[in-house]
């Protein structure tokens, strides 16, 4: 056992090297990256598009005067927490679409030839006292622990996080996408303005849109009403799963790296060679 630990050593350092300088990581990563980009964007067109549906809707008004009495009525103020949500939903799957694009200009900065570098000159230090036995100053750990999490951190996280999304939120998302889509073409549709009436209608012609009109933008106003209530559920759904995937889990992941590297270049007390007096 003399040498198993320089030769765990010397394979970890020959992977990281590899890593850094072949990146297999990247072009995953970036990839991933867009796809989750798309699919925020996607949910932004969707939660702008409802919220505009729902805003029309807010402004109908109703106007009967039987009698010549007036009475106003504004059925679609109703709606109006719905459509704060969706304002709220649009603003966050923004925020996602921002995240998705930092984390893409991360990877592409992390794989700059300089990052690979400065990682490779201050790993062979490193691991080069390490084989011989010597103390590595502490800025040489920190800076090797600081180009590691620089070089591996964001495409790590994201590659997780990704694995991880499709086992588990990949069926919810499209469950909730599509009863978005259908809420949206349900708006847009009640959204409509009814078929023109002659501009000089007779009494007889007024009583007759008069009677149809009211309960069929009821039904269709609850209809709507009902649709945009559902649509609720799957819009924090949608939330979560993309605060998990932008925010969350990225964390988590970048932590764990970080704890990883920490443990291996600052307190490598298990890659010390063992001196004859230890045989």
């Amino acid at each position: 056992m003399r040498y198993a630990r320089s030769i765990a050593l010397c394979l970890g350092l020959v992977t990281v090297l590899l890593g850094t300088w072949v990146a297999p990581l990247d072009a995953r990563a970036t990839a991933q990256v867009d796809s989750g980009l798309k699919r925020a964007l996607i949910s932004f067109a969707s939660a702008r598009a409802l919220s505009g549906g729902i805003s029309v809707l807010q402004g109908t008004q109703i106007d009967i005067q039987p009698g010549g009495i007036g009475a106003t009525f504004a059925p679609g103020q109703l709606l109006a927490p719905i459509n704060e949500l969706v304002k709220n939903f649009a603003d966050l799957m923004l925020l996602a679409s921002i995240a998705f694009g930092i984390q893409k200009a991360l990877i592409a900065m992390g794989g700059h030839w300089l990052i690979s570098v400065l990682l490779t000159a201050s790993a062979l230090a490193w691991a080069g006292m390490k084989l011989l036995d010597r103390h590595s100053p502490s800025w040489l750990s920190r800076l090797c622990v600081i180009l590691l999490m620089v070089r591996f951190a964001t495409p790590v996280a994201v590659l997780t996080t990704d694995a991880f999304s499709k086992r588990y939120m990949d069926a919810d998302y499209v469950a909730s996408q599509s009863a978005i889509d259908a809420t949206v073409n349900g708006t847009t549709k009640a959204a409509l303005p009814e078929t023109a009436v002659p501009d000089n209608p007779g009494m007889l012609e007024k009583l007759k849109g008069l009677v149809p009109k009211v309960p069929d933008f009821k039904a269709r106003f609850e209809a709507m009403k009902l649709a945009a209530e559902q649509a609720t559920a799957h819009m924090v759904k949608l939330m979560v799963i993309f605060l998990l995937q932008t925010l969350l889990m990225p964390l988590l992941m970048v932590w764990a790296t970080y704890a990883l590297a920490k443990s291996v270049f600052e307190h490598p007390r298990y890659l010390r060679l063992p001196l004859p007096a230890d045989q």
